[in-house]
């Protein structure tokens, strides 16, 4: 059956992050439709759900690819804030984060140190934290 389905697969565009999206607003529209008894909700998950098959089963790959990048360029700040967000949740146990009183630079300090005195790589301006 895997064999199958990858020769039906070949040539065709796939998943990818675009359709990945599509998929999980479909899912939360499908959900609120259930709960609220949204009609339209309903429907505009179907129309989601159709447009993503459609993507992941077309043969014109370069233009799925060329609607692909568009998502990833628009929405790659909210990606970034979300990544930056996650990797700061990530270090919070083993370090601090401080800003620079003077220039606002954001200086990582590894926890446990004690009181220690902070110097600014961009500005050199030093202040006393507690790690």
């Amino acid at each position: 059956m895997r064999e199958k389905f990858r020769r039906f697969m070949y040539g065709r565009y796939g998943n990818d992050n675009l359709n990945q999206f599509l998929m999980i607003l479909c899912l939360i529209c499908m959900v609120i439709s259930m709960f609220f008894g949204g009609g339209f909700l309903y429907l505009v998950a179907i129309v989601l759900l159709v447009l993503s098959y459609y993507r992941m089963f077309s043969r014109k790959i370069y233009k799925r690819a060329q609607e692909n990048q568009l998502y990833l360029a628009k929405t790659e700040k909210i990606r970034k804030k979300w990544r930056g967000f996650i990797n700061r949740m990530k270090q919070r146990r083993t370090h601090h984060i401080y800003k620079c009183p003077n220039c606002s630079q954001k200086i990582r300090i590894p926890r446990g140190k004690g009181r220690i005195r902070i110097t600014c790589p961009k500005c050199r301006c030093s202040f006393e934290k507690n790690s």
